[in-house]
């Protein structure tokens, strides 16, 4: 473990039985708006939200990084039966118990798998739940990778496709060549900044990632799912939230913003902000709708 630094804390978690230990920091003070952020990945860090701490801060919010199990400053288990979704959603409320939050002021911000991990959240815990706050997700992996097969695949070249396919089938993604035609597919919908001028904290995110349980759980990219949540899907659960819910969509996503567009009617009390030019990262290429969209809606529901 690194020597902690100003905010920063440890906190002690339980999971199947043994105690592990995941990272957090916090930033400013405030009573009634507390947001604890979920990162993607699965396997990702809090580097992806690197870009809200000066938005988020000159609101006087209370925010906090936060390093699920298995991620880069976390704890980095070596057993499989760790990463299930059941048990990264009771981790997060351990963390929630740890860091004091409650319905009066706690605001739940996921962004990808950390978008289905508040939703999976909310379907459990949403009673300790102010505001929940679902980035660049769907409600159905199924539909993620009908999507990303029938909608985005065929806006790149037929011989890249057929050769990504073709490595698919062999399972080759150790192959250079994978991750090589897979560029113009995360140039156009991932994140939608020219490589040579990518923030140091998605480089530090990339170099950061606990491949073992990205590939685990999602698969080894972004060009749909085949790992363990591959049959994950919510879509019928949604009405059950009751909670206020902000979803975040955008044009260039890697999932359906017609879907995310869709959850946001089919929660009992939800809004959606539409990105127009932002991919999968919308709060790195698309800043510009991204935070006054989600601030103003913080600022309204704590003004309720």
């Amino acid at each position: 473990m690194s020597h902690l630094g100003s905010g920063e804390r440890y906190i002690e978690i339980t999971a199947l039985g043994e105690k592990y230990k995941v990272w957090t920091k916090k930033f400013g003070d405030h009573p009634t708006i507390k947001i604890l952020l979920l990162h993607g990945g699965p396997g990702a860090s809090y580097h992806t939200f690197e870009c809200f701490k000066e938005h988020f801060m000159k609101q006087g919010y209370e925010f906090y990084y936060y390093d699920q199990l298995g991620s880069y400053l976390s704890d980095n288990p070596d057993n499989d039966e760790l990463w299930t979704i059941d048990r990264f959603v009771d981790e997060v409320e351990q963390v929630r118990v740890a860091l004091g939050l409650n319905q009066d002021n706690f605001y739940l911000c996921g962004n990808s798998w950390g978008g289905m991990l508040g939703l999976e959240y909310a379907l459990k815990y949403q009673q300790h739940l102010k505001g929940l706050i679902i980035s660049s997700a769907q409600a159905s992996i199924p539909d993620y990778n009908q999507y990303a097969n029938e909608v985005l695949a065929p806006q790149l070249d037929d011989d890249v496709i057929a050769e990504i396919k073709e490595l698919e089938a062999k399972k080759d993604f150790s192959n250079p060549r994978y991750d090589e035609l897979l560029k113009p597919y995360y140039k156009k919908f991932v994140l939608r900044l020219a490589s040579d001028v990518w923030p140091q904290s998605i480089k530090d995110f990339i170099v950061n990632l606990n491949t073992h349980i990205y590939n685990y759980m999602n698969g080894p990219s972004e060009f749909g799912s085949c790992g363990t949540f591959k049959d994950w899907e919510v879509k019928g659960e949604l009405h059950k939230i009751v909670k206020p819910t902000l979803i975040i969509g955008s044009t260039y996503n890697t999932m359906d913003p017609k879907q995310q567009e869709w959850m946001a009617k089919e929660v009992k009390d939800g809004q959606y902000l539409h990105c127009p030019n932002g991919g999968h990262m919308a709060m790195w290429d698309d800043p510009e709708h991204y935070f006054p969209g989600l601030i103003r809606y913080i600022n309204e529901l704590d003004a309720k």
